[in-house]
């Protein structure tokens, strides 16, 4: 319940810099350091020093000292619990092809909290293999196996094509979150979490930014 309070009192924005705070006060920590300012944090990741002051200001449990700044281990440990990073989660992936079976075999996902623990697909060849551990099991096992395991977070990586149909069977399986990887809008109830990862847009705005950098050495 601490948890949600908290993530409640902080805005979508900041959420979204925190992990991005994290990766650079577990380099920091690994180097030794003990404190670090919100200007050294926002130097390294081209922010704005004021928001950046700003976001540790609100997500700090002890305030961050004149000229010391904050401590690293409580700045690490108040994002861990905010983000869920120090209470994994367990997920299920549907679709183990290219992109499932990278996903899959990402070891750093449960650094950040996600714990990967059943694949799904319709793929005969796939059925009953395992991708780095975790068993593929038939995909007309979905609802079953996910209300089985409890599993609240369900990850699509499928065509455009079964994206809803796949989504659908998540939701009925008990899932609460959904983190898709198909190029397509999923219709959900309201009180399902969703988040997108649009490749083609991400290519778009990496395209358009490239072209403006070539433009302006000419």
């Amino acid at each position: 319940m601490e948890n949600t309070k908290q993530i409640q009192n902080v805005s979508k924005a900041t959420i979204g810099r925190l992990p991005a705070y994290h990766r650079y006060l577990k380099e920091q920590q690994a180097k030794g350091e003990k404190t670090v300012s919100s200007t050294a944090v926002a130097e390294e990741l081209h922010l704005n020093p004021v928001q950046v002051r700003k976001d540790l200001a609100v997500i700090s449990s002890v305030a961050g000292k004149p000229k010391l700044g904050f401590e690293i281990a409580d700045l690490i440990e108040d994002i861990d619990r905010i983000l869920g990073y120090d209470n994994v989660t367990d997920a299920v992936i549907v679709g183990a092809g290219g992109l499932g079976s990278a996903l899959i075999g990402y070891g750093g996902f449960k650094a950040y909290g996600l714990n990967i623990v059943a694949a799904f697909d319709s793929d005969p060849e796939r059925i009953d293999t395992q991708i780095s551990g975790v068993k593929v099991f038939d995909a007309a096992e979905i609802v079953k196996l996910v209300r089985r395991l409890n599993v609240l977070i369900g990850i699509v990586a499928v065509p455009k094509s079964a994206a809803q149909e796949v989504a659908d069977k998540l939701v009925e399986g008990g899932v609460r979150a959904i983190w898709n990887f198909a190029p397509v809008h999923l219709n959900v109830p309201e009180n399902i979490a969703v988040k997108n990862e649009d490749m083609a847009a991400s290519l778009a705005i990496l395209s358009k930014r490239l072209a403006e950098i070539l433009y302006s050495e000419k």
